[in-house]
């Protein structure tokens, strides 16, 4: 899986904690892909949990790069509704936030924008508005952003083919 990671064309990362509500939607999209989809062998899905940024910091320094990932996360923006999936472009983001804007930790803003801008690969966000993120650990989706895991992966499975 190590080597899939670098020399893969194409790199879907799940993020999220799924001991947290629904900080979950990235891995649980990932397991749904793996569980439901035969995906082309040059496609690496990973449920990276909340560790991405030292694989995103590994493809930084290595001269061998996907050429596009696919991050998958919760975002909680206001004016949408919980469940709501949405592209999240990187240059969308405030500017002001570009050091301490993350996805619930991770990945870190500016490892995606260094990969972009300095690594040539790029970089797209999925987002799931969520509807809940409970303080303490409280495993388990909202209804929701639940039903929203078969619209993320058609929605990825669609721009991973237009990418080819």
């Amino acid at each position: 899986m190590i080597q899939e990671i670098f020399t893969n064309p194409t790199l879907v990362l799940g993020c999220g904690n799924i001991l947290i509500g629904d900080d979950g939607f990235g891995p649980r999209v990932i397991e749904h892909l793996q569980q439901h989809h035969d995906l082309p062998k040059d496609i690496t899905v990973l449920d990276v949990g909340t560790s991405a940024r030292g694989i995103l910091f590994d493809l930084l320094l290595t001269s061998s790069k996907p050429q596009r990932i696919f991050i998958v996360d919760t975002v909680s923006q206001s004016g949408r509704a919980a469940g709501e999936i949405f592209e999240l472009p990187l240059e969308q983001i405030p500017q002001c936030k570009i050091n301490d804007f993350s996805f619930h930790q991770c990945p870190s803003l500016n490892l995606l924008q260094e990969l972009q801008q300095l690594g040539g690969v790029k970089v797209r966000v999925l987002a799931v508005q969520s509807g809940r993120l409970p303080d303490t650990v409280q495993p388990g989706l909202s209804a929701a952003v639940q039903a929203a895991i078969p619209k993320a992966c058609q929605w990825l499975l669609e721009e991973m083919q237009k990418a080819e």
